[in-house]
């Protein structure tokens, strides 16, 4: 049965990263786990934005309220959470740039500021990440262990809006993925060779 909420229109949640750089791609695995974990009227879209930087220019400027989920350099310890709302929003995603995908995405929202099609009400959902440099690898476990956190400050937010939610009874049968199948935590982890330091000969 649908959710519906009557007075909430086009609410975009956005994962914003690099899957392929470690603690990066926090913000993709966060809208992943929020996906699997609830439904959302017809009205909230939850979309893997990755690093598409100014293709995601279209969705932004149709939203009326977006969410963000992204590895934001706070300068504190690794796995430190903060919610930013509003004005602050573009200024931390351009403060410190842990990657090219938030020049990008920077320059989502200043070209949205100056059509004026910026959403009404922005927020972002940021962790501090611990590795950037790993290719190929994923989540630190300190900032896989902030998911959930960051998950329950999403829907705080989400809530504030005015947004209905309700978790997915299937929850470990759901398989409606908003990214690549081949992509997803478990496979895209089970997938990685193993280090050559951890062989035993």
């Amino acid at each position: 049965m649908a959710i519906t909420t009557p007075d909430i229109r086009n609410v975009l949640v956005l994962g914003v990263g690099n899957l392929l750089w470690a603690d990066e791609g926090f913000g993709v695995r966060a809208v992943e786990a929020l996906n699997a974990g609830y439904r959302f009227p017809a009205g909230v879209r939850l979309m893997d934005g990755g690093t598409q930087g100014l293709f995601l220019l279209p969705w932004v400027c149709s939203a009326e309220s977006l969410l963000i989920f992204d590895a934001i350099d706070f300068g504190l310890e690794p796995g430190t959470l903060k919610v930013i709302r509003g004005d602050q929003v573009p200024r931390y995603m351009g403060a410190k740039k842990v990657s090219m995908h938030q020049l990008g995405f920077q320059e989502v929202l200043a070209t949205a500021e100056l059509s004026d099609s910026l959403p009404n009400t922005i927020a972002l959902v940021g962790v501090q990440p611990d590795t950037l440099d790993d290719y190929g690898g994923s989540l630190r476990p300190a900032i896989r262990a902030r998911l959930g956190d960051a998950i329950g400050e999403g829907l705080r937010v989400l809530a504030e809006w005015g947004v209905r939610f309700e978790a997915r009874p299937d929850q470990g049968a759901f398989t409606e993925a908003i990214g690549p199948l081949a992509l997803a935590m478990d496979r895209y982890e089970s997938g990685r060779p193993v280090p050559p330091q951890q062989i035993i000969a």
